[in-house]
Parts: structure tokens; C-alpha cells; sequence
């Protein structure tokens, strides 16, 4: 249990400061990619996949700039080759042209377009924003019952949202969760289901038990 709380508040910390050196640079474009260009041993999706992830947030993120600027505040999130855009646009024509811009880049399978329809969010809001992601984090973290890493969240506006490859009872579960989060006002769920099956194979195998030194074995 102390443990589990050591990283908690690691988490916490690690967020708070994370806002306080990031958003004091307003970035109209935000990319939620591979940390760092590492891939994640116990991540869900292949290794291609990850690259392929990372490669789309690039790609992505400077054609919506070459085509829109710094107009929009866009929050770009690719899982799985499914991306997810959540942020502000100031008309419906910038909502749809930033879709397409990503939709016709290479390797995208799907676009959730999240998008609002508003003046772009203060630097109080997208620090609040970064604060319930982090609860959101360290919830998911305590719940002993799911693994945390195979969940990806996002939070705008209040709204906070899942991506990942899980089964249903593990999304059931993260809903349960998240849902009791304070600062979140409405849980969006992207979720690719697996079944039960598809996560064992996905899990890695114990070793078998050694019989302990000098025991005899069974019928001897």
C-alpha cells in the first residue's frame, strides 16, 4: 500500500510539474504521442504499431499547421492508428478541414473528431485539464484489478477520455473508476474491445513452479 501511494504521488507531482513548465508556452498544437520516441514494453499495441502512432501525431501535427496555423488549438491523440482530436476550432469548416487533413495521412485507420466549436481554452483550463488526467493516472493506478498502462487518457474541458485495447470487463471497470474522479465532469470511451482470450495470450507466461530443495517427488 505505501507503494502504491510513493507512486501516486510521484504520479501527481510529475504532473503539476509538467503544467507549470509546459503551459507557460502557449502551443496552439498538442501531440500525445510515444514519451520521448520510446516504446512501451507493456504496451498493448505492437511495436510497429507504436511507431506507426508516433509517426502519425508527426505527420499530422505539421500538415494541421501548414494548412490551418495557430488558429485552432488542436489536441491530437493516436492509438492503435486510430486518432482522437479534442480541443477548439473556431468555425465548422476548420473542424472538418482539420478531420481531413488527418484522415489522408498515411497509416490513419479511423479519426474521432472531438473538436468544439469555440474560442480556444484559457492556460487555467488545460492546466486543470492536466491535473484530472493526473488523478485520473493515479485512480487507474491504485485499482489493483486493471493494469494501468494499457489505458490512455485524455481530458478537455472537464471531459475526460479513454483509448486502449481492452476487454469489456476491463472497460466496465475503468469507467467505474474514472467516473468517480473528482474534477471529471463526462467519461468518452474509444475503446478497442479484445476478448479474454486475446489478453492471455497478450500477458506474458509464469515460469513453472520449481519443486523446493531436497523435497522428493509425488509417489517416491
Amino acid at each position: 500500500m505505501k507503494c502504491v501511494s510513493f507512486k501516486r504521488l510521484t504520479l501527481t507531482l510529475v504532473t503539476a510539474t509538467l503544467v507549470g513548465g509546459s503551459l507557460t508556452a502557449c502551443f496552439p498544437l498538442v501531440v500525445g504521442g510515444v514519451a520521448g520516441g520510446a516504446l512501451v514494453a507493456t504496451d498493448r499495441r505492437t511495436s510497429g504499431a507504436q511507431l506507426e502512432d508516433e509517426g502519425i501525431e508527426l505527420r499530422a501535427t505539421s500538415r494541421i499547421r501548414s494548412n490551418v496555423g495557430e488558429r485552432v488549438h488542436v489536441n491530437l491523440t493516436s492509438y492503435n492508428r486510430q486518432v482522437l482530436l479534442t480541443g477548439e476550432v473556431p468555425n465548422a469548416q476548420d473542424k472538418q478541414l482539420v478531420e481531413q487533413i488527418v484522415a489522408r495521412v498515411e497509416n490513419v485507420s479511423s479519426v474521432v473528431n472531438e473538436l468544439s466549436i469555440m474560442g480556444n481554452s484559457t492556460l487555467t483550463q488545460r492546466s486543470s485539464d492536466a491535473l484530472v488526467t493526473g488523478r485520473v493516472k493515479a485512480m487507474l493506478l491504485d485499482a489493483r484489478d486493471l493494469s494501468s498502462n494499457a489505458f490512455k487518457v485524455i481530458t478537455e474541458r472537464g471531459t475526460t477520455y479513454l483509448m486502449g485495447r481492452v476487454t469489456q470487463r476491463e472497460a466496465d471497470r475503468a469507467t467505474e473508476v474514472v467516473r468517480s474522479t473528482p474534477g471529471v465532469q463526462k467519461v468518452i470511451r474509444i475503446f478497442e474491445i479484445i476478448s479474454e482470450e486475446e489478453l492471455a495470450r497478450m500477458l506474458p507466461s509464469k515460469p513453472a513452479a520449481q519443486p523446493a530443495q531436497g523435497a522428493k517427488p509425488a509417489g517416491s
